[in-house]
C-alpha cells in the first residue's frame, strides 16, 4: 500500500471508518427534526402525511448512500456523484413541494456538497440552495424572517464544511510532501554512504590486487608464494568487484522505483497525474538510463511548467524504449530552453546511441526519450 493510500482525513496515518464518516457529515441531521415534527403532530395529514414521510425516509437513504460510496472525504467512489444527483433532487422536491420547515432539507444537503464537492462546485452548489430556499419559500408564502435565517446556515454550514475539506486536502498533500522529503533524504544518505564505501574501499582493495599482482611477479621462484599472492589478489579483485555492485545498486533505483516517486511527487504538487507502462521489464541499462529520465522530466514539471495534469508513458517493444513525459502547463511564457539537467540527461542518452527531444507544443511541453534496446547506458 503506497503512502497515499494510507493517508487518512480524519488523522495522518489511519483510514476513518465508514462510522466516524457518518458521525462527522450527520452534523445536519439535527434539521430533520423540523419536517419529520410536521408528520407526528398531525401538521400534515392524509395522503400527503404518507407522500412526505416516504420523500424523508428516501432522503435519508440517499444521503447515508453518498455518504458511504466515497472511500474518504477526498476521494469519490463510482457512485457518490449520482447518489449525490438523486439527493439534491429529493431535497429540491421536499422544499418546493411542501415548503415551511421542509425548506431545511436543501440546508441538510449543503452538508454534503462540503464534503464531496472540490471547492469551486461548492460554492455554486451553495449558492443554488440558497436559490432554492429563498424561491420556494416564497413560493409558499412563508415569512421572510424565516427564509433569511435558512439562507444564512445554508451559507454558514457551506463554508465552514468546504473548509473543513480544504483542511483535509491541505493535511494529505502535508502528508505526501513530508513523505518525499524523507525519501529525498533517505537517498542522500544512501548516496554519501556509496561515495564513502567506494572512497575508502575501493582505493584500498585496488591497491591490494596491484600489490599482490606485483609480488605474483617478484616470487616467481616461489612456487607455494606465487599460490598464496594468486589468492590474495583474487580475494582483492572479487571484493572491488563487489563493493562496485553495492555502489552501483545504491546510487541507481529502478524505473518503477522512479514511477512511483514522480506520482508521489506530482501528487504533493496538486497535478493530476498518469502513467502508462506497457512492454515492460526492461533491460538493465535501459531501466536505469530511463528511471533517471523520468526524475529529470518530473523535476522540471514541478520546478517549471505550472501544470495541472502530466502523462508519463513508457513503452518497449523489444527494440526501442520510448519515454514521454507530457504535461499541459505554459511555463515562464517565454521561448523553451533547456536547462542543465536536460542537457546531461541528453548527452548521456546520446553516449546510448538514443535521442532527446524537448520542447513547447500545443496546450504544454512534451519530454521524449528514445533509447535502442542494445544500448550500453
Amino acid at each position: 500500500m503506497s503512502f497515499a493510500d494510507r493517508i487518512s482525513f480524519g488523522a495522518a496515518d489511519e483510514t476513518p471508518s465508514a462510522g466516524r464518516r457518518l458521525l462527522g457529515i450527520s452534523v445536519g441531521l439535527v434539521y430533520l427534526v423540523f419536517p419529520a415534527g410536521e408528520i407526528v403532530t398531525g401538521a400534515v395529514t392524509g395522503v400527503r402525511a404518507v407522500w412526505a414521510g416516504t420523500l424523508l425516509v428516501v432522503y435519508i437513504g440517499f444521503f447515508l448512500g453518498t455518504t458511504l460510496s466515497a472511500r474518504s472525504f477526498v476521494e469519490r467512489g463510482r457512485w457518490t456523484y449520482p447518489l449525490l444527483a438523486v439527493t439534491t433532487v429529493l431535497g429540491v422536491a421536499g422544499a418546493v413541494v411542501f415548503g415551511g420547515s421542509w425548506l431545511s432539507l436543501p440546508v441538510y444537503t449543503v452538508v454534503l456538497y462540503g464534503f464531496v464537492l472540490p471547492a469551486v462546485r461548492a460554492i455554486w452548489a451553495v449558492a443554488a440552495s440558497v436559490a432554492v430556499v429563498i424561491g420556494a419559500g416564497l413560493l409558499h408564502h412563508d415569512e421572510p424572517g424565516l427564509l433569511i435565517m435558512l439562507a444564512l446556515q445554508v451559507v454558514t454550514l457551506g463554508v465552514l464544511f468546504i473548509s473543513v475539506r480544504n483542511t483535509r486536502v491541505l493535511t494529505r498533500e502535508l502528508g505526501l510532501a513530508r513523505d518525499e522529503v524523507a525519501r529525498l533524504a533517505a537517498t542522500e544518505e544512501r548516496l554519501r554512504i556509496a561515495r564513502d564505501l567506494h572512497d575508502l574501499l575501493g582505493h584500498s582493495l585496488s591497491l591490494i590486487a596491484l600489490k599482490s599482482e606485483l609480488a605474483g611477479r617478484l616470487a616467481e621462484e616461489s612456487p607455494r608464494a606465487r599460490k598464496e599472492i594468486e589468492d590474495i589478489e583474487a580475494v582483492a579483485r572479487k571484493a572491488l568487484g563487489e563493493v562496485r555492485e553495492a555502489v552501483t545498486g545504491w546510487r541507481r533505483r529502478s524505473l518503477p522505483e522512479e514511477l512511483d516517486a514522480a506520482r508521489a511527487v506530482l501528487r504533493a504538487a496538486g497535478v493530476r497525474e498518469q502513467v502508462r507502462v506497457s512492454g515492460t521489464p526492461l533491460p538493465g541499462p535501459l531501466d536505469g538510463l530511463l528511471g533517471w529520465a523520468v526524475r529529470e522530466g518530473t523535476t522540471n514539471v514541478v520546478r517549471h511548467a505550472r501544470a495541472t495534469s502530466c502523462r508519463i508513458e513508457v513503452t518497449y517493444d523489444g527494440r526501442r524504449a520510448t519515454l514521454d513525459v507530457v504535461d499541459d502547463g505554459k511555463g515562464g511564457g517565454g521561448p523553451y530552453t533547456q536547462g542543465s539537467g536536460l542537457r546531461g540527461l541528453g548527452e548521456r542518452v546520446a553516449q546510448a546511441g538514443g535521442t532527446v527531444t524537448a520542447g513547447q507544443e500545443p496546450g504544454g511541453h512534451r519530454l521524449t526519450v528514445r533509447v535502442p534496446a542494445e544500448a550500453d547506458a
